[in-house]
C-alpha cells in the first residue's frame, strides 16, 4: 500500500502584503467586522473612567456610566469630527465634551448640548447622538466591534475556555502597557505569530527554554492554538499561547498575561500593543520582560526583512509545510473568505 503525503498548499500572492489598494478594504471587511480587543475591565472599574484608542484606523471610546455600564463610541463628534478626549485614559465629569467646538455628550451616548450653536429650524438634538460601537466582555477582556454583527465572543473564544479550565482570572489588573512599532504588513506579522517552524532560527533564548521539536499547532474554529512543552518546569513560557482571529494573541505566563494586538497602521506598518495582566496589578516579573523584549525584537527583525523581500518584486508564492504551517494555511483561508465578500 502506498502511502501519499500531504500536498504543501501554495501560499498567498506577495501582492496581499504590499499592495496599498488592499488596506481600505481589510478595514471595512476584517477589522470593522470582527472583534477588536479594546482593554481590561480593571482599567476602567469606576463610574466615569474612560479609555480611548484606535482600532485599525477607528477611533473609537469606551467609557462605564453612572450605571456601572460600559458602553462603546466612535470618539468622534457628530458636529464636525472633533475628538472627545485628548489622552489615552481618564475620568470624565458625568459628559464626553468635543474638544473642538464643546459639545457635550451624556455617558449614554446622547446629545446634551450643542453650545452656542443657534437657533436653526432643521436641527434636533436627539437625532446627532454619538455614533455606537458594540462591546463584549470575557474574563474581563473587554472587545469592541466597529459595526455588523459578529460571531457571539464566548463562542469565538470557547477553545481558549477549555484549555484555561478553572483558571481564576477575576483578580488580575492592568500592571504594564508596552508598544514596538514594526515596519511590515500586519499579515506578515501574524504569520510568523501563527507558526514554530522559525524559533530555532530566528530565537534562540526561547529555544532553549522551550523543546521546539514537539512544538504544535492546533486550529479549533477560529483559534490558533500553540502546544510547546518548557524543558523546565520554572520555565517564564508555559500554559496557554492563543491566537484569535484576526489580530489578538493571549500568551499566558508563571504569574499572569500579556494580551496582544497586532494593531495595523496603514499597509506597511504593524504596531503590537502589548498590555500585561498581573495577580492586583503587581509589577511583571523581570525575567518575563526581558524574555519578551527579545523575542520582539528578534520577530521584529525577521519579519522586517520578510517584508523588504516581499517588496522587491522578485517573489510571488511559495509552499506552506504541512507539518509546521497548519496556522499559516488556516489564516490565508479566513483571508480569501473575507476578502470575497462583497
Amino acid at each position: 500500500m502506498t502511502v501519499h503525503a500531504p500536498q504543501a498548499q501554495e501560499t498567498a500572492p506577495a501582492s496581499w502584503y504590499v499592495d496599498p489598494a488592499l488596506w481600505p478594504v481589510e478595514r471595512r471587511r476584517i477589522f470593522a467586522a470582527n472583534w477588536q480587543f479594546l482593554t481590561h475591565e480593571s482599567a476602567i472599574a469606576e463610574p466615569r473612567s474612560w479609555r480611548a484608542d484606535v482600532l485599525a484606523g477607528y477611533p473609537v471610546i469606551v467609557v462605564r456610566g453612572d450605571d456601572g455600564q460600559l458602553r462603546g463610541f466612535h470618539n468622534v463628534c457628530r458636529h464636525r469630527a472633533g475628538p472627545l478626549v485628548r489622552e489615552d485614559a481618564g475620568v470624565c465629569d458625568g459628559h464626553l465634551t468635543c474638544q473642538y467646538h464643546g459639545w457635550k455628550y451624556m455617558l449614554d451616548g446622547r446629545l446634551r448640548m450643542a453650545r452656542d450653536f443657534g437657533a436653526a429650524s432643521d436641527f434636533d438634538p436627539r437625532e446627532f447622538g454619538l455614533f455606537t460601537v458594540r462591546l463584549a466582555v470575557w474574563r474581563g477582556l473587554v472587545f469592541a466591534c466597529i459595526e455588523g454583527e459578529p460571531a457571539d465572543l464566548a463562542t469565538q473564544l470557547a477553545p481558549i475556555d477549555a484549555r484555561l479550565g478553572e483558571v481564576d482570572w477575576s483578580g488580575l489588573k492592568v500592571a504594564l502597557r508596552r508598544q514596538h512599532v514594526l515596519d511590515c504588513n500586519w499579515k506578515t506579522y501574524v504569520e510568523n505569530y501563527s507558526e514554530g517552524y522559525h524559533v530555532a532560527n530566528v530565537h534562540p533564548g526561547l529555544d532553549a527554554e522551550i523543546q521546539a521539536d514537539k512544538y504544535r499547532v492546533t486550529i479549533e474554529g477560529r483559534v490558533v492554538l500553540h502546544d510547546v512543552p518548557p524543558r523546565a518546569h520554572d520555565t517564564v513560557y508555559n500554559g496557554v499561547w492563543a491566537w484569535l482571529w484576526p489580530n489578538i494573541a493571549i500568551n499566558c505566563y508563571s504569574r499572569g498575561l500579556m494580551i496582544e494586538r497586532m494593531s495595523p497602521i496603514g499597509h506597511l506598518q504593524t504596531r503590537l500593543d502589548y498590555l500585561y495582566l498581573t495577580p492586583d496589578g503587581e509589577p511583571v516579573e523581570t525575567e518575563t520582560l526581558t524574555m519578551s523584549d527579545e523575542v520582539t525584537a528578534e520577530d521584529k527583525w525577521i519579519t522586517e526583512r520578510v517584508q523588504q523581500n516581499l517588496n522587491a518584486g522578485v517573489y510571488d508564492t511559495g509552499r506552506l509545510s504541512p507539518k509546521h504551517e497548519t496556522g499559516i494555511a488556516a489564516f490565508q483561508g479566513w483571508m480569501r473568505e473575507a476578502l470575497a465578500k462583497g
